[in-house]
């Protein structure tokens, strides 16, 4: 149930930079600069920068207590150690560009290295949504740095099918696959030898890499869990959760046992207990989603999880009174358009927050997180949902959706729109991935089945239940007609593109996939004299149940071809009708790109 995208930007200052300078351990690879473009000209960089939007979240901290506060200043250092993981899990260079930015005084440098805060790393994305180095290194190929470098989809899945008794391990959310070369293999017994913690957590690990080191083969792939990777970084985030449990034990206690899991959990790659803590637990005035969880990244297969990790300060009023007006969801589950249901848990942890600082894929626009994904957990535990506030409620970053809005809209649908329907949208969306079936038919996992197309499908479910909920929450007095409507266009709004969308982008593909629908269900009308559409109410709610039905079906069947076919038919793009929509977007667009600072992390390296 993979939570809202993770991938919009963020930015930290020059003294919160020098804080997280990347660790000595992370050692980077040879050789790796110049076999790409050249560096980026200063109008290239400055195309991207000038439509750049800075925004920084200063939530108020001072209801915390002494021990709270120590709490936050250890966990933003253990936000510091994911940053570095995150980044060097999406390019083997990612830490070495980093720092040798940072040495760099010229204006032209303080640009590529504020490019560098925006991507989180030295790939960015153009003006017309292409990748591209500003450096002199080469692209990220689709797996990213949690596969060896040069492998492809073809060679892997050959592997597999090849030895299957290498499957599981293989394609296991939290590891990093590596040819089973000697210097590889002699690094991740080298940290099981230095942490006999890690030997102890992955019993049979050592014996494995010792019988492949006896006869090293580069032709031979071989999986090292995370812990194992990122060894040095995850031994020290472990010792900065429990000094923060240690904090904050005497204020929260719930709080402090879910920090002490979870600092195991990064040390054996297993989160349950950790999970079991967060999800159970009602902490007092902090949350933090810490680990690896969503596999957007991945791209070559879709099924490794990226660092993470956000720190929150709840606001527990508004947490309150939300929960209690969200009674009733199984009644919900039941009215979505599939044969069969399941029972779901009523009392959903939903919790109303302000973002401290994020860190990882975790950073950025981020308005809400929904987990854990791996369908056993929620069977056993729930799901929890974190509602970023201060982000979701942003004048700044609301006008720019609402100007977004009136580019495609006709008048008078261009005033529809309000902040709160974003805000309900994303919390139903939220919801809506906690409902409907979590197993194909067979009783396989969703990602397994689908591959990378899984979390297209399982988001453009979670988007279509905020929608289909909408109307039998209006009769419950949820909403009012004039929110049902608001709502409704937030769901257009999501649907719309600035850009033709490329095929391994998720979100953006079945946001696409939403708009044609819409447009042949006739719920959207394009005027081709003003480039402009409409909307007919009217039609909606039909149209988002047999989109949604159809989408259930293709889930619970786990057909991997027919989940390409539908895509392929319904993710097209016409550049007469989304084109023109999209020039309009971008022409009024004074920003592309958010750059985030954070006054707590600031502070803290002042």
């Amino acid at each position: 149930m993979p939570s809202v995208s993770r991938r919009s930007a963020i930015a930290f200052s020059a003294s919160a930079l020098a804080m997280m300078a990347a660790p000595a351990a992370l050692a980077q690879p040879k050789g790796v600069a110049g076999q790409a473009g050249g560096e980026w000209t200063p109008a290239q960089a400055r195309e991207i920068l000038d439509k750049t939007q800075a925004l920084t979240l200063a939530p108020d901290l001072g209801h915390l207590s002494a021990g709270e506060q120590t709490a936050v200043g250890l966990l933003l250092q253990a936000g510091a150690i994911f940053q570095d993981v995150y980044e060097l899990q999406r390019h083997r260079a990612a830490l070495q560009v980093r720092r040798a930015l940072a040495l760099r005084t010229d204006a032209h440098g303080r640009d590529l290295a504020t490019l560098y805060r925006v991507f989180q790393g030295p790939i960015a994305t153009t003006l017309d949504n292409k990748r591209s180095p500003f450096v002199a290194i080469d692209d990220a190929p689709a797996g990213k740095n949690v596969y060896p470098w040069d492998l492809t989809k073809p060679e892997f899945e050959a592997y597999l099918g090849a030895h299957p008794a290498e499957k599981a391990a293989l394609t296991d959310l939290r590891s990093v696959v590596r040819r089973a070369d000697k210097p590889s293999l002699l690094r991740d017994l080298g940290k099981l030898k230095r942490y006999p913690v890690l030997d102890t957590l992955h019993p049979g690990l050592r014996t494995r890499l010792e019988r492949l080191a006896r006869k090293p083969d580069a032709r031979a792939l071989y999986a090292a869990p995370y812990s194992v990777a990122y060894a040095d970084e995850m031994i020290r985030v472990h010792a900065l959760l429990n000094e923060a449990a240690d904090a904050v034990v005497a204020d929260d206690w719930a709080f402090a046992k879910y920090l002490r899991n979870r600092a195991r959990d990064l040390l054996s790659d297993d989160y349950e207990s950790g999970d079991a803590a967060w999800l159970k637990g009602r902490f007092r005035n902090l949350n933090a989603q810490i680990g690896a969880y969503e596999s957007y990244d991945d791209e070559l297969t879709g099924t490794r999880a990226f660092y993470s990790f956000s720190l929150l300060a709840a606001r527990n009023e508004e947490g309150a009174a939300l929960r209690k007006a969200m009674n009733g969801v199984q009644a919900l589950e039941d009215s979505l358009p599939t044969p069969t249901h399941k029972k779901v848990q009523e009392d959903i942890p939903v919790g109303v927050y302000d973002v401290v600082a994020d860190f990882g894929q975790a950073r950025g626009a981020n308005t809400a997180t929904n987990l854990p994904n791996e369908a056993y957990l929620v069977e056993r535990y729930g799901s929890i949902i974190l509602l970023r506030v201060n982000i979701m409620r942003n004048p700044d970053i609301f006008k720019g959706s609402g100007d977004t809005f009136g580019a495609a809209m006709a008048a008078p649908y261009a005033g529809h729109l309000t902040s709160d329907a974003n805000f309900y949208r994303t919390l139903w969306h939220e919801v809506g991935h906690y409902l409907g079936p979590d197993l194909t038919r067979d009783g396989g996992q969703f990602a397994d089945a689908l591959g990378a197309d899984a979390s297209l499908l399982e988001e453009m479910k979670a988007d279509l239940v905020s929608l289909f909920v909408a109307e039998e929450l209006k009769k419950r007095g949820y909403y009012t007609d004039d929110q049902l409507r608001s709502l409704y266009a937030s769901g257009v709004l999501r649907c719309l593109q600035n850009n033709r969308p490329r095929r391994e982008q998720p979100y953006n593909m079945m946001q696409l996939m939403q708009w044609n629908w819409f447009l042949d269900r006739k719920v959207l009308s394009f005027d081709a004299a003003t480039a402009k559409m409409s909307i007919d109410y009217g039609r909606y709610h039909a149209a988002v149940a047999d989109l949604l039905k159809a989408v259930l079906a293709l889930q619970v069947g786990g057909d991997k071809g027919a989940a390409e076919a539908f895509i392929s038919k319904w993710g097209t793009w016409d550049e007469a009708l989304h084109g023109r929509i999209a020039t309009n977007i971008r022409a009024q667009q004074r920003y592309r790109y958010r750059l985030f600072s954070y006054a707590a992390v600031d502070a803290r390296a002042a």
